[in-house]
């Protein structure tokens, strides 16, 4: 059997929604492995002289939020923004992460649901045999993504107009097996936290990953 990490997901809603100690808040709380964020602005780009570890942030074109990502281990390459197919409004794009071992798609993808359909579909082939797409999915639904499972949390992250609670959150996993999954208390965004624990099942092929989160929480646990 493989190790495993925690990876928590959130659309902080732009500069309106959860400031930065919101965030540092459940960072600490939860001690996450890797901490996604949509719709994250230039605040949070002071998360790593907060909490130490790495982080990246991609704002969408001609928007001043975009996709973030902290991690308490290095990434293999700086993640990049692949463009999506948009709609008329707004040009939507993913953050991609590699850790070697494995890769993330962070998401926040478009309202229509043939084209958020279609954005998953254009994620999907450039991503490692072992990947996850997580994020705000702006879905209802099946995903419909071949190879891929959702495995996030089966409760509401969000209520529309205030009224009709809908998930529109999700992980999706290729090659990973999901251990946990959890909505965490929302705070100021109009999105709930989602936390999701996966192993990956080829422990030879993930050893030096692990290795490194290994050695990262002993030298926490004895700071």
């Amino acid at each position: 059997m493989g190790q495993s990490f925690t990876i928590l997901s959130w659309n902080l809603l732009r500069a309106v929604g959860a400031p930065l100690d919101e965030v540092v808040d459940l960072a600490r709380s939860l001690q996450p492995d890797i901490f996604l964020m949509q719709e994250a602005v230039g605040t949070f780009d002071r998360l790593p002289s907060i909490l130490g570890g790495h982080y990246a942030r991609i704002p969408l074109p001609d928007r001043i939020h975009g996709t973030a990502c902290w991690s308490r281990f290095a990434f293999r390459r700086a993640p990049i923004s692949c463009a999506l197919p948009s709609g008329l409004v707004v040009k939507r794009t993913a953050q991609l992460i590699d850790f070697g071992s494995f890769s993330i798609a962070n998401v926040h993808l478009s309202h229509g649901q043939i084209l958020n359909r279609r954005q998953l579909r254009r994620i999907a082939p450039i991503l490692r045999p072992h990947a996850l797409v997580m994020g705000d999915f702006n879905l209802v639904g099946p995903t419909l993504l071949p190879g891929f499972r959702d495995v996030g949390p089966r409760e509401p992250t969000h209520r529309m107009a205030d009224i009709l609670p809908i998930r529109l959150d999700r992980c999706l996993v290729r090659n990973m097996t999901p251990l946990r999954s959890s909505v965490l208390p929302n705070q100021s965004s109009d999105h709930h936290p989602i936390s999701v624990t996966l192993r990956l099942d080829a422990p030879d092929a993930h050893r030096a990953f692990f290795q490194r989160l290994a050695d990262r929480r002993r030298l926490k646990d004895r700071a």
